[in-house]
């Protein structure tokens, strides 16, 4: 039996070609030509004046966060259903994450939630669009906006997703993507700092090489410059090889993204009717980029029994992503009781741009066929047990 992957990464022909071009070049690591043009192209694309490639999204994040001016002892609201690299890169600058709630119908961060808890040390809020699902940046631009606070888009998995017609990673003054194997367009690994502001751009791009200038900058220079450091930096850089990748990906996101439409679409013709499951919900004032398809469990069936059926049967699965409030890094007491909700019922099922409707339907098919074996109790239409 064939097996169908949870995730697969799209990557073939032009994108060798593009690595073999810069093995040429004889520049392969960070910010050289390639970095330089793969910034460039985001920058056009999300429509902002400075786009810095760096090796994955927390770094992105850290970033985000130091050229802020966050400082130990700050709260920062983080969206607590969602992998932890926003509370982890709070964390990182010696803050306080403050885990904001979600809402149950789209697992996006919680606009009343993030309001409820901000007080006096609270100085921003970082949103995450959940498994490329923008979340409501109307209300929550509306909340910082009144309370003096940044926002920063965390959008790792919405790339090609759109909010009121608007382009996720452009739905807050700084925004971070992700370029990881499982996301809509992908390097194997990296990310980008986006920001309307050059400045904020252009210390996150020096912290991200040490606190130095471009290396391939600085060799371009007649006689001998001798790089100052006069930051204390991290090695964030994408390299060239990873950047090349990029500008191949980018080029195909309608194609992939519509893959995956046609995937989430058909997904949801065969399951929807199903009692015991319910299929990922998307307001009609945005768009899906379906980095993942979660359905969620009824609180009757046993969600691990049906993960073990599902991948005996050769067909991926996961649990869907983190309550973060919950995980002991964080210590805390604080209750986000949807966010905790989700976390025991969601199921990640296969969503990649190389799925085919075939694959699509084994999947459906034997998904309902476990979940009644699964569900306790179960009764079938005449009430017998």
């Amino acid at each position: 039996m064939d097996t169908i992957p949870l995730v697969h990464a799209s990557l073939g022909k032009q994108e060798l070609e593009a690595v073999a071009e810069v093995f040429c070049s004889g520049w392969p690591a960070g910010q050289g030509p390639s970095g330089q043009a793969l910034e460039r192209e985001l920058a056009e694309r999300y429509g902002v004046d400075g786009a810095v490639a760096v090796s994955n999204c927390g770094a992105a994040l850290h970033l985000a966060l130091l050229a802020l001016g966050v400082e130990p002892g700050d709260e920062v609201i983080v969206a607590d259903y969602t992998f932890p690299a926003p509370a982890h890169a709070v964390r990182y600058v010696g803050a306080v994450p403050i885990f904001a709630d979600v809402r149950a119908d789209t697992g996006t961060v919680d606009p009343q939630s993030v309001a409820d808890l901000v007080g006096p040390r609270t100085v921003g809020v970082i949103a995450v669009d959940t498994v490329g699902l923008p979340a409501d940046y109307a209300e929550l631009r509306s909340i910082t906006d009144r309370y003096g606070l940044f926002l920063v888009e965390d959008a790792a998995c919405t790339v090609g997703a759109t909010y009121q017609g608007c382009q996720a990673g452009a739905l807050a003054p700084v925004a971070c993507l992700s370029f990881h194997g499982r996301k809509g367009i992908t390097s194997g690994e990296g990310g980008a700092l986006l920001t309307a502001d050059p400045a904020l751009a252009a210390d996150a791009r020096l912290r991200s090489s040490f606190g130095i200038e471009s290396i391939f900058n600085q060799a371009q220079v007649v006689g001998l410059p001798i790089p100052v450091f006069t930051e204390i930096g991290y090695n964030y850089k994408l390299s060239d090889i990873a950047a090349a990748i990029l500008q191949v990906q980018i080029g195909r996101i309608d194609e992939l993204l519509d893959r995956r439409r046609a995937c989430a679409a058909h997904y949801a013709e065969l399951l929807i009717d199903d009692e015991l499951i319910t299929v990922p919900h998307v307001p009609q004032d945005r768009t899906h980029a379906w980095q993942s398809y979660l359905v969620t469990l009824d609180p009757s069936v046993d969600r691990a029994g049906v993960a073990a059926d599902l991948r005996a049967q050769g067909i991926g699965c996961g649990h869907g992503t983190w309550a973060c409030h919950l995980q002991p890094v964080y210590e805390t007491t604080q209750p986000c009781p949807v966010s905790a909700d989700l976390f025991q019922r969601h199921l990640a099922i296969p969503m990649h741009a190389e799925l085919s409707i075939n694959q699509v339907e084994r999947v459906a098919e034997t998904l309902r066929s476990t979940l009644r074996t699964h569900a306790r109790p179960y009764r079938t239409q005449g009430g017998a047990a």
